[in-house]
């Protein structure tokens, strides 16, 4: 595709209650609350019940529902017994979406998938209860599949996914330092950042995962697909690169140099600028905010010296914002967070956002097969022989 629509940029490919972006007078809301609001009042699993089952929960719903996710944070030995099987070496997304197809084959979980050829259009067979349990149980699962690997590969050492943590913020943290090794601030943080990543709209992986339901598929297939088009670096790497940038320069005087000759060689410097937001990403003040907050080294004081540095540059030379990949890299990092795990906590708190696309799609179903304009060569008649082929 050629011209202003390439990449499918400013077309609208549906209709959705789930969030808006950059809508005039609304800005990023999460059916109809501003992220604002939600990443300073709500923690994570408020949004994820928000999110996923349609409303905020009541104080005693969201204790119930923080219970019921605990609950499920346990891995079968099936699935203990697939994480040691894969590659030391494995990268964590990849991790990510075999654990996510696993547990699809395991639970046979199949809720959204056509029993019987009925048609693309028609109404999904299986109720959203079923798919909102799912997303529950994998959301649930997900943080200690992903650690368990990374402990099982780095010490040869099972480890224990039942932190005993009552959010899913302490729950990561918790299984990646030890009970009790982060601070509360830094809890804090992470929560804040699962509800600004949570959910965006018709982004790629939400796109991804909305046509893999238009298909009848089921929900374990459609988030392997979502995880993999996270995985690409345009979309979900690009906190990675970000920290890789900060932390390569020990001055903002040497990262002002560095970022200007990336400029004229017109390099991409990532975390900067977005496809839908003109005026600046509402979500990143927010992650800078608490980026600052958690600085307690020489190191990380250094390192948001550096970001400001090439904030400013950015705004200066191309008059482009940080998006919230740039600022959630140093929030990530002052965790104790190592980089590599980065955009698998990206997937974990956009699990939400993808749940509940995919019931919206189940529920308003029409497979989603847009057109082409052919760029190839007009019709042509075929050789009557192959060329090379030998005559007769």
């Amino acid at each position: 595709m050629s011209g202003s629509n390439a990449g499918l940029a400013g077309v609208v490919a549906g209709e959705t209650a789930v969030s808006t972006v950059g809508k005039s007078g609304a800005g990023l809301t999460y059916r109809g609350y501003a992220i604002e609001d939600l990443a300073v009042r709500a923690g994570y699993e408020e949004c994820a019940h928000l999110l996923i089952h349609g409303a905020l929960p009541a104080p005693g719903e969201l204790a119930a529902y923080r219970r019921r996710l605990a609950a499920g944070r346990g891995l079968s030995a099936a699935a203990r017994a697939m994480l040691k099987l894969l590659p030391a070496s494995c990268h964590p997304m990849d991790v990510l979406r075999s654990a996510c197809s696993f547990i699809g084959a395991e639970t046979g979980a199949d809720a959204g998938a056509a029993g019987a050829e009925t048609g693309g259009d028609a109404a999904a067979p299986a109720g959203s209860d079923a798919i909102r349990a799912q997303a529950d149980a994998l959301l649930a699962v997900l943080p200690g599949a992903l650690l368990y690997q990374r402990a099982f590969a780095q010490r040869r050492e099972p480890l224990d996914t039942d932190s005993g943590a009552d959010s899913l913020a302490a729950h990561f943290l918790h299984l990646l330092h030890g009970t009790g090794a982060a601070r509360d601030d830094q809890v804090a943080a992470l929560d804040a950042a699962l509800v600004l990543y949570a959910e965006h709209e018709f982004n790629a992986s939400t796109f991804t995962a909305r046509v893999v339901a238009s298909t009848r598929s089921d929900f374990h297939s459609a988030v392997t697909a979502a995880i993999g088009a996270l995985r690409g670096p345009l979309h979900g790497g690009a906190n990675e690169a970000a920290m890789a940038l900060i932390a390569r320069f020990r001055t903002p005087d040497e990262a002002e140099w560095a970022v200007l000759d990336m400029l004229a060689r017109r390099e991409l410097v990532m975390g900067f600028g977005h496809r839908v937001y003109r005026g600046g990403d509402p979500r990143s003040p927010l992650a800078q905010r608490w980026a600052q907050r958690l600085v307690t080294t020489a190191e990380q004081e250094r390192h948001y010296a550096v970001a400001q540095r090439i904030e400013a540059v950015m705004r200066r030379e191309k008059g482009l914002f940080p998006n919230l990949d740039f600022y959630s890299a140093l929030l990530f990092h002052n965790c104790g967070i190592p980089t590599p795990l980065f955009t698998p906590v990206f997937v974990i708190s956009r699990l939400a956002g993808w749940a509940a696309h995919f019931i919206e799609q189940c529920e308003h179903n029409r497979i989603i097969r847009p057109t082409a304009d052919y760029t190839g060569p007009p019709p042509r008649p075929l050789p009557r022989a192959p060329a090379g082929a030998a005559a007769e």
